[in-house]
């Protein structure tokens, strides 16, 4: 999505989309509370922000009734990986099952992140 797309967004729709960013997942149920909308309205502005691929659903149970849980859509280029680096190196265990703190590959690696 674009910049110029979530500026087109309405007031209580940008409201939502930070709610939801900063609390990095709420149940909708808690979304309309939180905005202080209905559910109509709440429904709505999850509907327009999904849409727009701005955030996820994802069907749960909460409190005993069936909902939806809504996260924010993280932009690839806004991760941060550095702390899994090392100088130029990848942490050993990133994807590893089995992990092994006396290994070479985990030494060579804190070596590394110590000369940085």
């Amino acid at each position: 999505m674009s910049a110029s797309e979530e500026e087109d967004l309405s007031e209580i729709e940008r409201e939502g989309l930070e709610l939801i960013r900063e609390s990095g997942g709420i149940h909708q149920s808690d979304f309309w509370k939180e905005l202080d909308v209905d559910s109509r309205k709440g429904s709505r502005i999850i509907d327009k922000l999904a849409d727009l691929d701005l955030v996820d659903r994802e069907d749960t149970v909460y409190e005993g009734h069936n909902t939806y849980y809504i996260t924010p859509v993280r932009d690839p280029k806004d991760l941060d990986f550095s702390l899994l680096m090392a100088g130029d190196m990848l942490s050993p265990f990133v994807g590893d099952e089995e992990i092994d703190p006396q290994s070479d590959a985990f030494s060579h690696w804190v070596m590394n992140l110590a000369y940085q």
